[in-house]
């Protein structure tokens, strides 16, 4: 039998010849008679076996020198000469099926995650103490806070705070609702957890009138009494769970959500989310009997300010709908009572002052 041997002492491969007797086995060089190497039989052992190594090689006990015996047939004949070596003569484990087989299972337990988060984050989470809720939006709230200057306009704050406990009520929303003002901009405003809103001064002052404002407040009425700010920071939570358990903990989704930027980012609306918001904001301003068209002028403001519609640009990787169809789908005729009274609407125009 041909193999390869190494004597453990250099690094030289050498081709040679095998032969056995009844109790040793022989190794010499093709071309030569003398004896390289003598291995007792009861001494040889096989390193690993072929289910997970093409090649197994034999070893001396208490030696560092190795035989690699590349063909199958010679070595199944080693095994008949010697059963103990057994392992020499197993058949390779097919990678293929159990690389499917293990595909299959890890996109068996990605759907399975998958669909409990999507189903703990619409059933269960809303049902997490109000109070553990509303302890994590004060503390994103003093996070972002920390470097703003906020409006404290007493007649402006009471104006804006009473319309969005009253949207709330006509929703059955039971919690009390807190606005805050921020003075400056974006032209922008986000709910936290714990039934709490911020609005920037810049939205208000930039409004074209009352119902514009009237209408950002009652679509983000429409986050809290859906519960979207706590569903959001559950998915975003379990999406960076899913994606640590995948790669082995090299997620970093959320490392920054100790601050404010890092828990608005884990709380940022989907499209869905934006598009209950939206409907409700308008159902509720209907019911109460007020202007419902000012969500639809105010989307129509910001596409006048950025004609190219980022959301619809960015396609499905957008995380709010295309702006043409949010005004398409709160349209409304520009009837009924306003939102606020004139002397309320001054006020809150004029909150930071």
């Amino acid at each position: 039998m041909a193999a390869r041997y190494y004597d453990g002492m250099t690094a030289d491969v050498q081709e040679v010849m095998l032969k056995f007797t009844s109790h040793e086995l022989l190794i010499h060089r093709p071309a030569e008679s003398a004896v390289l190497a003598r291995w007792p039989v009861a001494d040889m052992v096989v390193l690993g076996d072929s289910h997970h190594e093409a090649v197994p090689p034999l070893a001396l006990r208490g030696s560092d020198a190795r035989l690699v015996v590349e063909d199958p047939a010679w070595r199944a004949q080693l095994v008949s000469l010697v059963p103990a070596l057994k392992p020499l003569a197993l058949e390779p484990v097919k990678v293929a099926p159990r690389l499917g087989a293990y595909s299959l299972a890890i996109v068996a337990l990605v759907g399975l995650f998958w669909s409990a988060v999507e189903y703990g984050t619409e059933y269960a989470v809303p049902l997490l103490p109000y109070t553990l809720q509303a302890k994590l939006g004060e503390s994103v709230l003093d996070e972002l806070l920390a470097d703003k200057e906020t409006c404290q306009g007493r007649v402006g704050l009471a104006a804006i705070n009473r319309l969005a406990n009253d949207l709330a009520k006509e929703a059955g929303y039971k919690h009390e609702v807190t606005v805050h003002i921020v003075e400056g901009g974006p032209v922008n405003a986000f709910t936290l957890p714990g039934s709490i809103l911020v609005f920037y001064s810049d939205l208000i002052t930039q409004a074209k009138d009352s119902s514009q404002v009237a209408g950002v407040l009652a679509h983000e009425i429409g986050h809290v009494v859906h519960d979207h700010p706590i569903k959001g920071v559950a998915r975003a939570y379990g999406i960076d769970l899913l994606f640590k358990v995948l790669t082995g903990g090299y997620s970093d989704i959320l490392s920054t959500f100790g601050t404010g930027g890092g828990a608005l980012l884990a709380m940022r609306n989907g499209r869905a989310f934006e598009r209950e918001a939206d409907a409700t904001g308008v159902r509720l301003l209907e019911q109460r009997g007020l202007r419902a068209d000012g969500v639809s002028t105010f989307f129509e403001q910001m596409l006048e300010k950025e004609p190219s519609d980022a959301a619809s640009a960015a396609g499905i990787w957008s995380s709010h709908p295309p702006t043409r169809e949010r005004i398409e789908a709160t349209k409304r005729p520009a009837t009924g009572r306003p939102a606020f009274s004139a002397a309320e609407w001054q006020a809150l125009r004029n909150v930071c002052k």
